[in-house]
């Protein structure tokens, strides 16, 4: 669902409508200071804020992001602090707060589960962002780009009030992980209150993957799966067998180790569901017709009006979509994470290669860094989307830097709250047939209820 796109209003109407709506958690602690910088229009986090259990520390937040009015165009956001392994304590706080925002927004006056989705591969914000979220109540934690063991102990170290601990990977011969850890007993000055457990439903996109998490969790940590096939918008699990270019790089085609048996996933007994290019009432009838309990839907509701998608980019979207022109590429390339990442090929975006030659590479937001070992035995952190010359002073390979983009920025950008720092990048999954069904023409829109409408037949 990309930075911020499926925030709390798209969460809230799907899930109004009976189905599991999802918040995007990944960087909330850098989105939510951008809106209290614009004025908070209608102040909505301010009154979610206002709920939070702690309020000095919810103060705190306020004082230093919110601008009455908004900051004048063109005036560059305040900065918020990069994670590290050592968080500043108004970090720690922007990330228990913005979470809790968001999830607490998302379920207000709404009976029905919400969920919030994070990826493995941004780590540090994890002890922090889950507790903001289970002081909200959020009922289901959803988590990819990685293999994310660790969550279920995390979760029931929150839901216990004991001190959370998550291990890092850390590049280094000597140094091969580091942990980090939240008291938030200590934190906040007092016990937390009472939580439910929410449920975890780790994104998988083979039977390896789910055989791994029934192997190596106790039973009753996986509520279920949420499956997705190489078709979904983006990051995507590697081919299982890559086939190389004349340069020897990898390119996004996936043969059949890439296909899920169904039927032996189905056999563990545990509820899964189905993402990547089935948003239609035959493929949802197909996905129960093999076991699941359903499908994941993400780029009809991105293009929906409740979605936060920048509105000009979001027409421009379903306009060439609905007359067929739209075209999406797998970027083995852009992320840092080295996964690959679905592109729309836009105008004025970084998919063009004249506009990312005519950036600035940047990494000033930190979200995708990797940790490594420094000669002193210190951990350092490199993003390869950085300067080449700051990536190879820090020991990475400059072949690893080529064709890198900062999502962290270019996201930001293509959900309307960028600055100056990165043109937006887009990502959308391969499929977006639906839109005739729900578009009288080209220049039409429709809303998450719609959506829900035409899957559900």
């Amino acid at each position: 669902m990309g930075v911020y796109i499926s925030g709390w209003r798209l969460a809230r109407a799907v899930s109004r409508e009976g189905q599991l709506g999802t918040v995007s958690g990944v960087a909330l602690e850098r989105i939510v200071p951008r809106i209290l910088q614009k004025g908070d229009p209608d102040g909505h986090i301010r009154r979610a804020l206002s709920h939070f259990p702690f309020p000095s520390v919810a103060e705190k937040v306020m004082e230093t992001y919110f601008v009455e009015g908004g900051i004048p165009p063109g005036t560059p956001f305040k900065a918020v602090p990069v994670f590290t392994v050592h968080p500043t304590p108004l970090l720690i706080a922007l990330t228990v707060c913005s979470n809790f925002a968001f999830v607490w927004l998302a379920k207000e006056n709404n009976p029905n589960p919400i969920s919030v989705n994070y990826l493995e591969k941004v780590a540090m914000p994890h002890a922090y962002a889950i507790t903001g979220a289970m002081l909200a109540g959020v009922d289901f934690i959803t988590m990819g780009a990685g293999i994310p063991l660790q969550i279920p102990k995390l979760i029931e170290d929150i839901v216990e009030g004991r001190e959370a601990t998550y291990r890092i990977p850390v590049i280094g011969r000597n140094i091969t992980s580091y942990t980090m850890t939240f008291d938030a007993k200590k934190f906040f000055g007092s016990d937390l209150p009472k939580m439910k457990k929410p449920g975890f439903i780790p994104i998988i996109s083979s039977n390896l993957l789910a055989n791994i998490f029934m192997k190596k969790l106790p039973p009753g940590s996986v509520y279920g799966f949420v499956v997705e096939e190489p078709t979904a918008g983006g990051h995507n699990a590697p081919p299982r067998k890559p086939i190389l270019d004349e340069n020897g790089n990898p390119e996004p085609i996936y043969g059949e180790k890439d296909i899920v048996d169904y039927s032996a996933l189905a056999s563990l007994g545990i509820p899964f569901w189905i993402g990547g290019a089935h948003a239609s009432p035959k493929k949802l009838k197909w996905a129960l017709s093999v076991g699941a309990e359903g499908i994941q839907a993400g780029s009809i509701f991105a293009l929906s009006e409740e979605s936060n998608m920048d509105p000009d980019i979001r027409k421009k979207i379903r306009t060439l979509g609905f007359e067929g022109k739209l075209s999406i590429n797998t970027d083995m390339r852009i992320s840092p994470t080295g996964f690959p990442f679905k592109v729309a090929d836009l105008e004025n975006t970084i998919a063009k290669s004249e506009v990312y030659d005519s950036r600035t590479r940047i990494c000033n937001q930190g979200e995708l860094v990797s940790l490594y070992e420094r000669p002193d035995g210190t951990i350092g952190y490199r993003c390869p989307a950085e300067p080449f010359d700051k990536f190879e002073n820090k020991g990475g390979n400059s072949a690893d830097a080529v064709g890198r983009g900062c999502l962290c920025n270019g996201l930001f950008s293509s959900a309307g709250l960028g600055g100056e720092e990165e043109p937006p990048v887009v990502t959308m999954g391969d499929d977006v047939s639906f839109l005739p069904f729900l578009m009288k023409d080209a220049e039409d829109s429709y809303s998450a209820s719609q959506a829900i409408e035409y899957l559900l037949g």
